[in-house]
């Protein structure tokens, strides 16, 4: 594809220094100059491949973008709107679809090339339902692209998803419920709880409450209103004692607690130290995320997946200690959520 923007050093007026230029063609056809008000190559580049991208999108023949610029541009134009690790699926389905089908022109791709697709992942011993998770994020970037006004038509509108079995709903016991709890006792007298989550109180939480894992990780003294006995979902910004955090599907909510959970959280915060604000992140971990956020290096998608160390790995060994085989700890709030209904909670 021809390049439409090119790069200019312009020479300083005492000769020995120069700014970079972006060189273009406006749609009347005259020759334009826009100065970048630096000498940086790499990102004097990087301007001129995003002010390509989008005069592409305004000027050239339809047709004329592949689909790696395409998801570029898709991904530039949606920005903070979804989560990074939403991005990176997006991502990554793309980059696997290109590398089968080939990186053509985007308005070419047809309902044909997705069957291919389809089918070759089946081939390569993809599971059908990791195929339908592919297919529905493709789906989903053209379909941005036919609200953007960039396609007629989504292509993967029609497409047939393979059929995968549903998977039984893990729900505990309430015998491996209470085996839980007991071993996950023992296993915080086992542990400083200043280096160790409290693993006894957080289960108990997720099963009063059906939280998410993230979402009690992430659960400040703040959410905690003891008078009410309930405590509040709610995102948190970026501040010197928080970090940035959202809820999966803004599903902001308030949630009643039991006489029993909230003495419990009144003696988990009677015994933490002054200037913690999380209820569940334990004290030397917090102190060690302050470092890297002073530093720079805590990424928003930590405070979703980073937040405790071993997390998972410490979880299984409550569950082996308690003869409970195969679970996960997202299986509590199914549990939870199970429970409610059994004891007549209604959908509404």
């Amino acid at each position: 594809m021809k390049q439409l923007v090119k790069l200019w050093e312009r020479p300083s007026h005492d000769g020995n220094g120069f700014t970079y230029y972006l060189l273009y063609t406006d749609e009347n056809g005259k020759r334009k100059q826009k100065s970048l008000g630096h000498s940086d190559a790499r990102k004097a580049e990087r301007q001129r491949a995003q002010f390509e991208r989008k005069l592409q999108m305004g000027k050239v023949e339809p047709g004329s973008l592949k689909l790696k610029d395409f998801l570029e541009d898709s991904l530039e134009r949606t920005g903070n709107q979804i989560r990074e690790s939403t991005q990176y699926e997006y991502e990554s389905a793309m980059m696997d679809f290109i590398k089968k089908i080939g990186n053509m022109d985007y308005r070419k791709v047809t309902l044909a090339h997705g069957e291919i697709y389809r089918q070759t992942c089946l081939d390569k011993g993809n599971t059908p339902a990791t195929v339908v998770k592919k297919l529905k994020h493709l789906k989903r970037l053209f379909q941005l692209a036919v609200n953007r006004k960039q396609l007629y038509e989504n292509p993967f509108k029609h497409i047939d998803m393979p059929k995968s079995r549903k998977k039984k709903i893990r729900v505990y016991s309430d015998a491996e419920c209470r085996s839980m709890l007991k071993n996950a006792q023992q296993y915080c007298l086992e542990w400083n709880l200043h280096y160790r989550p409290q693993w006894d109180l957080m289960i108990i939480v997720a099963l009063t409450t059906a939280m998410r894992r993230s979402e009690l990780l992430n659960c400040t003294w703040n959410d905690v209103d003891f008078e009410q006995q309930v405590v509040n979902v709610t995102p948190k910004e970026n501040t010197k004692k928080t970090w940035r955090w959202d809820i999966k599907d803004a599903d902001e909510r308030t949630l009643p607690l039991t006489d029993e959970v909230t003495q419990l959280l009144v003696d988990r915060q009677n015994r933490q130290p002054e200037g913690y604000p999380y209820v569940f992140v334990p004290v030397a971990r917090y102190d060690y995320i302050q470092k890297l956020r002073d530093q720079g290096k805590w990424k928003f998608s930590d405070s979703r997946l980073k937040v405790v160390n071993n997390f998972t790995r410490q979880f299984e060994k409550i569950l082996k200690t308690s003869n409970v085989k195969k679970g996960q700890f997202h299986d509590l709030r199914r549990t939870a959520i199970t429970n409610w209904f059994a004891n007549g909670m209604s959908e509404n």
